[in-house]
């Protein structure tokens, strides 16, 4: 099967989790495991977390409104202290297999942000993670445009924006809910548990050698 484009998530696969953060935090404060990772999941698609991405809120309610969701699963977490924890650190071996994707295929990201004012400690990031998005021909940001995976419709504007056909596509998340939408449209879905994992897989899903 000829693939055509490769479509990648940004936090958790080209930069390692913030899944590590949290669990660090809350070990660090005493708080239960996982709440943080338990509030997000909770009510996933109308949570603070969703309704931060989609821009719909600013950061006082979400910091308001996290805390409240916490507090009703067992412990008080403000959403402004959640937020420092999602800089992850760019995988150096994902950036390299990224380039020498594009050099042969159409390259996407779609990626569940925060609107651009949110953290402001992210300003420092933004420099290395510029040289990385200038690697994909087209990036969707849920902040910019009020949706977020996994809503169809963002993946849907990623292949027709791609002009591909998403049977042709490949695309890497590292969560199971949002690699459901576009395997459903016909996309070869990689859950990414680690960098070499990752590679593996998209070697074997393009025919290139990527590392």
């Amino acid at each position: 099967m000829t693939i055509e484009a490769v479509i990648f998530d940004f936090g958790g696969v080209l930069t390692s989790s913030p899944f590590e953060a949290f669990a660090r935090y809350e070990t660090e404060r005493g708080l239960p495991i996982d709440i943080i990772r338990r509030t997000n999941a909770a009510n996933h698609l109308e949570n603070a977390w969703a309704k931060f991405e989609r821009a719909e809120v600013d950061i006082d309610t979400f910091d308001k409104l996290f805390a409240e969701e916490s507090r009703a699963l067992g412990a008080e977490v403000r959403g402004r202290d959640v937020l420092p924890l999602l800089q992850g650190d760019l995988r150096p071996e994902m950036v390299e297999a990224l380039k020498r994707i594009k050099a042969r295929f159409k390259t996407g990201c779609i990626t569940n942000n925060l609107p651009a004012n949110a953290i402001g400690s992210m300003t420092g990031r933004s420099l290395y993670i510029a040289e990385v998005m200038v690697l994909f021909d087209h990036v969707i940001e849920s902040a910019k445009i009020g949706l977020r995976k996994p809503d169809p419709r963002i993946y849907r504007m990623m292949v027709e924006t791609l002009k591909v056909d998403p049977k042709k596509c490949v695309y890497l998340d590292d969560l199971g809910v949002n690699l459901k939408p576009a395997r459903e449209m016909g996309m070869t879905t990689i859950k990414v548990t680690s960098g070499a994992q990752a590679i593996a897989e998209l070697e074997a899903a393009t025919g290139l050698k990527l590392g």
